[in-house]
């Protein structure tokens, strides 16, 4: 498979989405936007395009951050949407998709930074790409927004903070507002980025501490995500091949 990875930050790296791509020995691409490297001219030659987090929301204009273009993004996810491409989202990314079927975003009932448990709901229990996550999975959060919903997605799972956990736009696309991606290295490059911001709201309800954040175990979410990403992706293979 070609994967295609829309980086934002240096910081909202794709961690676990990168390393099951690798050892997939999946062909890798990137649009590191943040370096200005320029988007797909189109998703022909793309078969998973992932597009990360960042602290951008879909409303953000090149005039307030001159390397992202929503606008651009939100096209480029039609196209592989239009051409029966895989796509996921994450955080940032998941509004994205969700824009980008005509579906606003909107900001959650709680900011969530931390590990906390979301849990399946019907849909998600009878979603055979989320069998295996069980009726609930402790998974990465970093966000205060969630994606919107169109009339034809089913939500996958929520949190106690946050409604919209993963949401099912069809069967080839998803928007994941949790991250599943989390790994020591990549918790360690949000904690550096979020300096004293991240203490001032340590009072909050879905607030680790930096220290929690540092000592939690990302190895069974990281797990459960490559599991899934491996039924995706022969989902995929099995449509093309029809």
């Amino acid at each position: 498979m070609n994967v295609h990875f829309i980086i934002h930050e240096a910081f909202e790296a794709p961690g676990a989405y990168e390393l099951w791509a690798k050892s997939r020995q999946h062909t890798i691409g990137y649009s590191r936007v943040y370096l200005g490297d320029k988007l797909p001219n189109s998703a022909q030659d793309i078969d998973l395009l992932i597009v990360m987090g960042g602290p951008q929301d879909p409303n953000v204009t090149i005039a307030q951050c001159p390397y992202f273009d929503s606008m651009a993004e939100q096209r480029i996810i039609c196209s592989a949407i239009e051409q029966q491409k895989s796509v996921i989202g994450i955080c940032l990314g998941a509004q994205l998709v969700g824009e980008a079927l005509g579906a606003s975003f909107s900001a959650s009932p709680h900011p969530e930074i931390g590990k906390f448990p979301i849990s399946l709901t019907t849909a998600g229990k009878n979603h055979a790409f989320f069998s295996h996550f069980g009726d609930s999975l402790e998974v990465g959060h970093w966000h205060n927004d969630m994606p919107g919903l169109t009339p034809d997605s089913e939500v996958i799972a929520v949190s106690e903070g946050c409604p919209r956990q993963i949401v099912a736009y069809s069967d080839l696309v998803y928007g994941f507002q949790c991250h599943m991606e989390f790994t020591p290295e990549v918790i360690e490059l949000l904690i550096g980025d979020a300096g004293a911001d991240l203490h001032a709201t340590q009072d909050r309800a879905f607030i680790d501490s930096i220290i929690t954040l540092r000592a939690h175990n990302c190895q069974e979410m990281n797990e459960t995500l490559f599991i899934y990403l491996d039924k995706l992706a022969d989902h995929y293979q099995l449509t093309r091949s029809r």
